[in-house]
């Protein structure tokens, strides 16, 4: 069977521990690497999109960092309880045309008893920055 350790329920140690896997992953821009932490059946609403299922969410990150260019994600812990976890987190961007933006966002997770997450809302709002605003390098 398939796991995601750290496993729930989630103390205040191993909810951060997991915050800093999907930071780590994340920054990789791997989208296959990324998708692993999500059930098969994951559900996400990611803005106004919603994405279903491991192959979705590749294929939604392989875009998303096609136009995202330079990406760098920082997260935050905000809350835990039993198999969820809040985060805060903010990154930065570079489009194709060399505009710099900060995305700032929350997002709810919600795991199953594998460690792997199950459901994965995240509301976020970009802000167009200049070059010498950049935060992370």
């Amino acid at each position: 069977m398939e796991q995601k350790h750290p496993l729930p329920p989630f103390t205040l140690e191993t909810a951060k521990e997991k915050i800093q896997l999907a930071e780590d992953a994340w920054n990789s821009q791997d989208p296959e690497r990324v998708s692993k932490a999500y059930t098969e059946d994951s559900e996400w609403r990611n803005r106004d999109r919603f994405v279903n299922g491991r192959e979705e969410i590749v294929e939604f990150l392989r875009q998303k960092w096609a136009k995202e260019l330079n990406y760098k994600l920082k997260k935050e812990y905000w809350a835990h309880a039993d198999n969820r976890i809040a985060v805060r987190f903010e990154y930065e961007y570079q489009t194709k045309d060399g505009e710099w933006f900060r995305a700032y966002g929350n997002e709810n997770w919600e795991f199953d008893e594998n460690g792997l997450m199950k459901k994965r809302y995240a509301s976020i709002n970009d802000l167009a920055i200049k070059e010498e605003e950049r935060k992370f390098r």
